[in-house]
């Protein structure tokens, strides 16, 4: 649907939208595109400067937007729980937030940096938040991911990365994850029959904080596309009604195939299940018997 744009976006007014990592990156305008077409959206990110410098830059863009600040460190379960905690209305979920390309570190959970934030945080965040999706029609969850989800492999026996890290492949792996993720929650709400959808998305290479810009500003607009360009994935995959749940949105809104690995239902079922015990949070209406 190549003629689409975010004026094609439906009101939301109404809706309450949040979005991981709004402060920067493709988040800011996911979030900023959200606002202007009524949607109540809450900037969750770790960061309250940054955060309420989001909010303050949205609000000047979308005079009288619904426009707030969470506190939201995904690579802390403590801090998601709280956010989650304070919640009281969710119809759309963007799971946005990502690191990437970073010497190894651990969450304060003890998690591979990478994996527990770009994954195991918004896989709590999900199923914390799964009650309030459930409770709105037509609630859908978006999980970004990436073409680097084709060099990711997941070794269970090797989750902390402990030996053979690489920040490459490291990235990979978590980008996988997310789409197993986004996956196998649609197969779950599916065998539920609850209303919930869930999308995965593509924003290709864009000019953000994981793909560090500095030198690299030359490129921007000839190799690396503007965040706004790389937001545009995202808020068709959340807003258009040709979305079907499972899909995987790429650039120009072309609807891809994941990798073989990222479609195996053995493999996102061993994951969810591993992810269910590293967190302690399980979804507890869309289960498998």
């Amino acid at each position: 649907m190549t003629g689409w744009t975010p004026d094609s976006m439906p009101d939301l007014t109404g809706k309450t939208a949040i979005v991981t990592g709004a402060n920067s990156g493709i988040g800011l305008p996911t979030a900023l595109e959200l606002a202007r077409h009524g949607a109540r959206v809450v900037v969750a990110a770790r960061s309250p400067e940054k955060g309420a410098a989001a909010v303050a830059e949205i609000q000047r863009a979308v005079p009288g937007g619904q426009v707030e600040y969470g506190h939201l460190d995904l690579a802390d379960l403590a801090s998601v729980r709280r956010f989650a905690e304070g919640v009281d209305k969710v119809d759309l979920l963007i799971n946005n937030a990502g690191i990437g390309l970073i010497p190894r570190q651990e969450t304060k959970d003890g998690f591979e940096m990478q994996f527990g934030t770009n994954h195991l945080g918004h896989y709590a965040l999900t199923g914390l938040l799964l009650p309030l999706l459930l409770a709105s029609p037509g609630a859908r969850v978006v999980t970004v991911s990436s073409d680097a989800h084709k060099g990711g492999r997941i070794d269970f026996d090797n989750l902390a990365l402990e030996h053979g890290y690489g920040r490459m492949s490291s990235y990979g792996r978590s980008k996988l994850a997310n789409l197993l993720f986004a996956l196998e929650l649609q197969r779950r709400a599916e065998k539920a029959g609850v209303d919930l959808t869930s999308v995965a998305c593509h924003p290709g290479a864009t000019a953000t904080n994981i793909v560090s810009v500095g030198r690299l500003q030359p490129l921007v607009g000839l190799v690396l596309k503007s965040a706004a360009a790389g937001a545009l994935p995202t808020l068709y995959a959340a807003t258009s009604p040709d979305i079907h749940g499972g899909e995987f949105v790429a650039p120009k809104f072309k609807i891809i195939t994941p990798s073989a690995a990222a479609r195996s239902e053995e493999l996102a079922r061993r994951l969810w299940d591993v992810s269910a015990e590293l967190t302690g949070v399980r979804f507890e209406k869309i289960a498998y018997s």
